[in-house]
């Protein structure tokens, strides 16, 4: 990793001023401003500023001293460069996003509650799985609570809002995993503060079902990949196949390239190349003309949904066809649809209704709202090969998380 520092060359409070950076990670920027004691106000989207007086501390410390040409040159080619607040552009489909780095023992992680209750029971046992993989675990304020009239929900938007946004606003923590899906997350998007999540910078999301709608509005407002992989409250009802390739893939992630680590079916052939996008089916169709909505374009779409008939997933995929969110898909990946009444029917329709698209389709892929659900990171180019004679695969290009 690279820290980087220009002269002090900018004017303001009566003060000459140095901006302070990293061409890499904004986590290894957080922590090395807090070992300095630059405090955290003074970063600003992508960079700290460190009054001028301070410069040949900073540079005693092992800093690289550069140009302000330079600094800007590396922050833009390593992808951290942020724009000021109101200007930053939507992300296009297709393009390979911003990968946060990786855990490590002792990460401090943060669990939240986006969306609906969270059962006691299974969340303790989740949390102790997560502290059993070394890391320290910090429960948001509403995580055990209800909202005082919709049973349906963990906690009042704002409450629910404020939380996450704690969470990922707090320089310690290095992700942040939601305990629960149900409903409720788009609800809250419009309440988080995107300007304050971009100058926190990318870390580690994870989550599967409503979590899609924070899936989606990564990607599309912030260009950064996340994890759609199980829940807190799911870790500890999961297998053990489950459990280990999340871990894995979050501490390990070079160890973690086949999403398929079994073979799954073939509905159509072909072979595709692009970033992974997608999660809940119905989730999926909701974002669909909301500014969050990041389409298929030049993508691989990963779908699963529960409880839904064979006519209601239809109508989502049809309903996804005519927005055209599949235009420009290069292939698709199912996932689980469990406890719809004829399995067979709805791999028929997923035939008929996607095979026009022309793109290579596997069916049976292990994640969704089932038992054994294996983390898939969106925004990470994949591999999907799905021969005529035989069986498919899906295989990342690159590591998960940095």
């Amino acid at each position: 990793m690279t820290l980087v520092i220009d002269p002090a060359n900018a004017a303001g409070h009566g003060r000459m001023w140095s901006h302070l950076a990293s061409d890499e990670s904004f986590a290894e920027l957080h922590r090395f401003a807090r070992v300095l004691g630059i405090p955290e106000r003074g970063f600003d989207h992508d960079h700290y500023d460190v009054p001028g007086d301070r410069y040949v501390d900073v540079l005693a410390a092992g800093v690289t001293p550069v140009s302000s040409r330079e600094l800007i040159h590396r922050l833009t080619a390593s992808g951290l460069r942020r724009r000021k607040r109101g200007t930053r552009p939507p992300y296009r489909a297709g393009a390979t996003l911003l990968r946060p780095e990786r855990l490590r023992p002792g990460s401090r992680i943060a669990v939240v509650a986006p969306a609906g209750p969270v059962p006691r029971e299974p969340l303790d046992a989740g949390i102790a799985v997560l502290s059993d993989w070394d890391l320290d675990v910090q429960v948001g304020p509403h995580v055990r609570g209800a909202h005082p009239d919709v049973g349906y929900l963990a906690a009042r938007d704002e409450d629910r809002a404020a939380d996450f946004q704690a969470a990922w606003c707090d320089p310690a923590v290095e992700a942040v995993i939601c305990a629960r899906g149900g409903y409720g997350v788009q609800r809250m998007l419009d309440l988080l503060d995107w300007d304050a999540l971009a100058a926190a910078g990318p870390k580690v999301l994870v989550g599967f079902s409503d979590v899609t709608a924070l899936h989606q509005a990564f990607a599309s407002r912030l260009g950064w990949a996340t994890v759609h992989g199980p829940v807190v409250t799911s870790l500890g009802m999961g297998d053990d196949v489950s459990r280990e390739h999340l871990r894995r893939l979050l501490f390990e992630p070079e160890q973690v390239l086949a999403l398929t680590p079994e073979p799954v079916g073939v509905l159509v052939p072909g072979l595709a190349e692009g970033p992974l996008v997608g999660g809940n089916l119905a989730l999926l169709t909701s974002c669909v003309g909301t500014r969050d909505a990041m389409p298929a374009a030049a993508s691989i779409a990963v779908l699963e949904d529960v409880a839904e008939d064979t006519f209601r997933l239809d109508r989502m995929v049809t309903h996804l066809l005519r927005s055209g969110w599949f235009d420009g898909c290069l292939g698709v990946e199912l996932g689980d649809f469990t406890e719809g009444r004829d399995p067979g029917a709805v791999l028929a329709m997923f035939v008929e209704r996607l095979g026009p698209l022309g793109v290579p389709v596997l069916s049976g892929a292990p994640l969704g709202h089932v038992e054994r659900n294996l983390a898939v990171p969106f925004g990470v180019p994949a591999v999907l090969d799905a021969p005529r004679a035989g069986l498919g695969t899906l295989t990342l290009g690159l590591p998960a998380l940095a």
